[in-house]
């Protein structure tokens, strides 16, 4: 899956000619001279338009859906709604412009983005970026199994405290589940093998929504429940009511939460270069079905959880309705569901890792299984060790989130987009390229605005997760 070598030429629109290709690459072509679109010399796709989605959707979908409820409760539908909507729009322009400059040079890896628009240091930009990040949500996902697997296990045996056996620690469970399930779906050739998987991870989530959707018809509004009232102490008319439109403290919060919720940018273009009859309008509309996919799962999720806790609504939606019911059969299975999905999803965020690393030390190098295999041993083997010996990892990731996702997201697109479509084509105060540089400013806000919480909740002594995915 790797790319060839590209020299950091000065033209932004140096394409191969006829004539001029190497002979090892023209198996590579399959294109017609006439035909429309980028020339792309890099790989022939095979995966399908659903196969694609599949494993777009699953990158896209992270642990935060667990706090999309909470996120509402300090926002309100209608304002949660709008947030929602500029986002995944934002998301879907953000798919665009990494799609118009890899068209424009024919190319489609980040990092080789990265190359052409700033030369080599935007090359190891792209990959240290892409690295941080990926790693940081894969290290999120192992910690949900961490620390959930042993109390679903824990509930499924009846036992109301935890033992000293070895299936109750959480640190010889990620080792099992890595060896097991992860590494041998991280050693597929290709992702679009992986669109098995992350399809039963979607129906996962489905299920998950499905569950919450229930559940808001069989609990009642539980203020007593959770030790905020006595028979005493009169209940407020309005805690049970929805609320539409809600500011407080909690509220600037929620914005950085939402921005990073469709964040799938390092995955965009891997999944481009193995999708079949590739066309920026094919792999556009893949990218629009995936977003408005997990647009609907998301707002139906955090709707309906809200609308069954209201202002009780805590910051990780199962913790909620174990304070209900910590026996729940239903909820256990739900559990156990989300388990799934996030594990299934390591090897999809792990791919572009891979890829970014096999273009930063081995440029040009055709595939070789040795190495593909290695360098997934070594990643997972060093985020085993960062869950299982670092126990603050999550606030050093809270940071590199809060940098590397808007980075992702907004800046590093505006910029390639600048940099790399011709100004013959888009001068520099034309229309599409005024609104990149926009785009690229509201990146550095989302992240001067992340870092910022971070540091009041460090302060404070708060443990919000903000910047991750």
């Amino acid at each position: 899956m790797e790319l060839q070598k590209l020299s950091n030429g000065n033209h932004h629109h140096d394409v191969p000619v006829e004539g001029g290709i190497p002979p090892e690459e023209e198996k590579f072509l399959q294109h017609k001279n006439d035909s429309k679109g980028p020339q792309f010399t890099d790989f022939e796709g095979k995966t399908s338009f659903g196969m694609s989605v599949f494993n777009l959707s699953n990158a896209i979908m992270g642990s935060g859906i667990l706090g999309l409820s909470y996120a509402m409760s300090n926002t309100g539908i209608v304002l949660f709604l709008i947030l929602l909507t500029c986002i995944a729009c934002l998301s879907c322009y953000s798919v665009h412009l990494l799609l118009r400059s890899a068209g424009i040079v024919g190319i489609r890896a980040y990092e080789q983005l990265g190359l052409r628009a700033f030369g080599h240091p935007g090359k190891i930009l792209a990959a240290v970026i892409i690295t941080l990040h990926n790693i940081g949500a894969m290290s999120s996902y192992l910690f949900i199994v961490k620390y959930e697997l042993p109390l679903v296990i824990q509930a499924f045996l009846g036992q109301t405290t935890s033992s000293d056996d070895w299936f109750m620690n959480g640190n010889y469970l990620i080792i099992i589940v890595t060896v097991c399930v992860i590494l041998p779906l991280a050693m597929m050739k290709h992702l679009g093998y992986l669109g098995y998987t992350s399809g039963f991870s979607l129906s996962c989530m489905v299920f998950f929504l499905s569950s919450v959707i229930y559940k808001r018809f069989n609990i009642a509004c539980p203020p007593e429940l959770f030790g905020n009232y006595s028979v005493s102490t009169p209940m407020p008319e309005d805690t049970c009511t929805a609320k539409y439109f809600t500011i407080n403290q909690e509220t600037a919060y929620t914005i950085p939460i939402l921005a990073f919720a469709f964040v799938c940018h390092p995955e965009v273009l891997p999944i481009y270069t193995e999708l079949s009859n590739p066309t920026k309008k094919r792999m556009q509309n893949i990218g629009n079905v995936s977003i408005l996919g997990m647009f609907i799962m998301y707002f139906f999720t955090a709707t309906f959880g809200y609308l069954t806790f209201y202002e009780n609504t805590e910051a990780e939606l199962l913790h909620t309705y174990s304070k209900v019911d910590p026996l729940d059969k239903l909820i256990l299975c739900v559990r156990l569901a989300v388990l799934v999905a996030v594990t299934l999803t390591v090897p999809v965020v792990l791919f572009p890792i891979r890829r970014a690393l096999q273009q930063l030390l081995f440029p040009g190098r055709p595939f070789h299984w040795f190495r593909h295999v290695a360098i997934a041993v070594c990643l997972l083997f060093a985020v085993n060790l960062l869950v299982i010996l670092v126990p603050n990892i999550r606030d050093i990731f809270g940071i590199t989130g809060a940098t590397t996702a808007p980075s992702l997201i907004f800046i590093l697109p505006g910029l390639f987009y600048i940099r790399i479509v011709p100004t013959d084509q888009e001068p520099m105060n034309s229309r599409p390229k005024i609104q990149a540089a926009c785009f690229t400013a509201l990146g550095f806000i989302f992240m001067t605005m992340s870092l910022t919480f971070i540091g009041i909740d460090w302060m404070s002594g708060g443990n919000r997760n903000i910047g991750g995915h």
